[in-house]
């Protein structure tokens, strides 16, 4: 029965695989930042309306976030939904060379146009071979925006709606075939404004420079750097900052504003938390020593991610079962052009499948599915190594390395579903396994309630280049 069920899923994917291609292409040719994705999340949640799916828009006080709701009993299932792009990353599709639509507009440098896709696609398919068997299952469908600056999650999980979720199951494009049971680090988000007074350049002790205050704090960081624990290179204790604002654009003008954007990685809550608490007191510290003032601005944080081997295992059956991507030589010609030009070893796409392992992996706000249920995730080699996050990412998802990539995940979410499904002591051996790794570790949000999720982060980076057609 299992394998049937299988089968009917692969095939009705395969029908209807069309018109989800053309979706993540109109999400790629169309990037919005995080929490600006308003054509995005509305054209998938209007697909998934379509399909018969209850939607509930604007939840968790976030406009672009959803959640797609269909059936009813156990398992309770959960499929992630992302459709954000990255700043400054605007690339031609299938172009072997940095080229960008528009220089310095935004674009798929995650893969997210087709990761989002692939996630609905599962489900579509899912719900069709579910009532034609009248199987029971509850499907749940999260749209969750700006995973990018790990904001989406967070706010959704401390307000209670990934509660109730059996298991979620999860992937990410990437440069090789896994599916690790694997953890990643705990992040923090936060700005401090400095205030100050203006006075000329030629009579500054009238003044009081608030970059002097920011500089003063990072400074301080650097300091407290030494006395931060480094922990393992795959998931490293990391503090990064930047100054967003640094007041005048003249430098005979004391800046009486300016703002320190500061994010950090920990492999434990606890630990973050800790080191938090001493980069607040870096910012006092510098706003006391120039006689400014400081204001916090508290964005986001997420929790360490959980891994689970259960779930792993399942994925990684179900990988071996149905192969890697069939990429085309041409395909394959195409990433080699990418990495000849970029000065790295011409390989094409790996083809191999890695062996399951527990290991780091970077930063998502998709932990915070795993403190609420278990968590298992795959990556398929959707572009070439040496990092993320650049235009050799956008250029092959939106290409058809990126079309084929959304179809294969879709599947393999779809047909790894349908055993849980159809395996009830798979639920519960991942369950026992995530109590036995938390143990007394309740989860507890990291975000205090009264902040509000920052709808507007990215509204002025994107409206330089919403009115461009980014196609």
């Amino acid at each position: 029965m299992e394998e049937m069920l299988k089968t009917e899923l692969l095939d009705w994917i395969d029908k209807n695989r069309e018109e989800f291609i053309q979706i993540s292409k109109t999400l790629w040719e169309n990037p919005e930042l995080g929490m600006e994705e308003y054509q995005s999340s509305a054209l998938i949640a209007d697909t998934l309306e379509k399909y018969g799916f209850q939607v509930t828009r604007g939840i968790a006080e976030m406009p672009t976030a959803f959640i797609a709701e269909y059936g009813q009993g156990k398992p309770v299932l959960g499929l992630s939904v992302e459709y954000d792009c990255l700043p400054g990353l605007s690339q031609k599709a299938a172009a072997p060379e940095y080229d960008p639509v528009v220089p310095g507009a935004p674009g798929h440098g995650c893969g997210h146009n087709i990761l989002g896709v692939s996630a609905v696609l599962c489900a579509v398919a899912l719900k069709q071979v579910l009532e034609t068997h009248q199987i029971e299952a509850s499907l749940k469908v999260f749209g969750t925006p700006a995973e990018e600056i790990c904001v989406g999650k967070p706010f959704l999980a401390r307000d209670g709606w990934f509660d109730g979720l059996d298991y979620v199951l999860d992937w990410h494009p990437m440069y090789s075939n896994q599916a690790h049971a694997d953890y990643c680090s705990a992040y923090f988000n936060v700005r401090y404004h400095f205030h100050g007074k203006n006075a000329h350049g030629n009579s500054p002790w009238y003044g009081r420079s608030a970059l002097d205050a920011a500089m003063w704090t990072a400074h301080a960081i650097e300091i407290l750097r030494e006395h931060v624990r480094p922990e393992e290179q795959a998931a490293a204790n990391t503090i990064n900052y930047s100054f967003s604002d640094v007041g005048p654009e003249i430098p005979n003008v004391v800046p009486e504003r300016s703002t320190l954007w500061c994010i950090g990685r920990f492999k434990t809550s606890e630990e973050m938390q800790e080191v938090m608490a001493r980069i607040d007191k870096c910012a006092q510290a510098g706003a006391m020593a120039t006689e400014t003032t400081v204001e916090k601005e508290f964005i986001s944080a997420s929790r360490e991610k959980i891994p689970n081997r259960v779930m792993a295992d399942v994925l990684y059956r179900n990988i071996k079962a149905l192969g890697t991507i069939p990429y085309t030589e041409e395909e394959q010609n195409l990433v080699k052009a990418i990495q000849k030009n970029s000065g790295m070893p011409e390989t094409g796409l790996p083809t191999e499948i890695l062996e399951p392992k527990e290991c780091g992996m970077g930063v998502t706000d998709s932990a915070e599915y795993s403190w609420k249920a278990p968590c298992g995730n795959f990556t398929l080699a959707v572009a070439p190594g040496g990092g993320w996050h650049n235009w050799r990412v956008t250029t092959c998802v939106g290409s058809s390395i990126g079309m084929k990539a959304m179809v294969h995940a879709a599947k393999l979410l779809a047909i790894s579903n349908m055993e849980v499904i159809q395996n009830p002591n798979l639920v519960e051996s991942a369950q026992a396994e995530l109590n036995s790794r938390i143990k007394d570790h309740e989860y507890v949000t990291l975000i205090p309630k009264d902040i509000k999720p920052p709808v507007t982060i990215n509204r002025e980076a994107m409206e330089k280049y919403r009115n461009y057609l980014l196609v």
